[in-house]
């Protein structure tokens, strides 16, 4: 499992859906979503600034990710960023790796 995070900026018509329904609505229908490609909330947040909601959670793989995001976002309620999470261990393995690069004008 991959750990992901999604954050979301509602628009005018995703604010009055949110105003109707409530916060606790809008997690059990991501709940419900996550769980239909296989993935699990580990935490869901309202929040001021540039972006209203943010959503940690767990799912089997990208493409998993992919159609969840792709649902999400055709509605035209939300826009959303989604974030591949890395752990610090998959980053020392990441720096065990040695790619090939040349660096631009060397």
């Amino acid at each position: 499992m991959g750990k992901y995070m999604i954050t979301g900026t509602y628009t005018a018509e995703g604010a009055k859906g949110l105003l109707a329904d409530g916060g606790s609505s809008r997690r059990a229908a991501v709940e419900s979503l996550l769980g239909s490609v296989g993935g699990s909330i580990e935490s869901l947040y309202y929040m001021f600034g540039s972006e209203d909601v943010v959503c940690i959670f767990d799912a089997p793989d990208d493409e998993a990710v992919a159609a969840a995001a792709i649902t999400v976002g055709s509605t035209g309620m939300v826009g959303i960023r989604t974030t591949v999470l890395l752990t610090p261990e998959q980053i020392d393995e990441a720096t065990k790796r040695s790619p090939a690069y040349e660096p631009p004008g060397s």
